[in-house]
């Protein structure tokens, strides 16, 4: 479980609710270092490190995409699965205004308002994963099985090499 060092963020507090297990793993935040530098931090595959992106269609609905560290999101595929015409990244100050934490720090658990929450489906088959908890520089191992079973998130297969 949660080491009680670690600051609670709301992520912290919905994963012990639903009584995850997981631990918390720090590392030296770098601005703009995202996965990569979290996954050099810990000595993990990037493939391992899953980042949450805020993202909305074209009539400005948000929801969040979870994504390998070391792959990119296709929005053309995405639009196509959501049946929308257009997807496209939020702006930080939207993606605060929705989540309740500042990018670089977004989690899919405890987020603001609800939001609807799509996962690259390979992130299912994996044995553990490491995803932000919160707060810039923490990020939770933990299962994608407990993921699977807080966030009820829709399986996607949108994910394309990373440029």
């Amino acid at each position: 479980m949660a080491k009680e060092k670690f600051h609670k963020t709301q992520a912290v507090r919905v994963l012990n609710q639903n009584r995850v297990n997981f631990s918390l793993h720090s590392y030296k935040y770098e601005e703009k270092g995202g996965t990569q530098t979290a996954a050099r931090e810990l000595g993990v595959e990037e493939h391992l490190v899953i980042k949450t992106l805020v993202m909305e269609d074209q009539e400005k609905k948000p929801f969040l995409v979870l994504m390998h560290g070391d792959r990119e999101v296709s929005t053309k595929a995405l639009a196509r699965t959501l049946g929308v015409k257009a997807v496209r990244p939020s702006t930080p100050e939207i993606a605060h205004k929705h989540t309740g934490y500042v990018v670089g720090g977004i989690s899919p658990f405890g987020t603001r308002k609800p939001l609807k929450v799509l996962v690259e489906s390979s992130i299912l088959e994996l044995p553990r994963i490491f995803i932000n908890a919160g707060k810039r520089g923490l990020l939770a191992e933990m299962s994608p099985k407990d993921l699977k079973n807080v966030l009820h998130p829709v399986p996607v297969s949108v994910a394309i090499p990373r440029k």
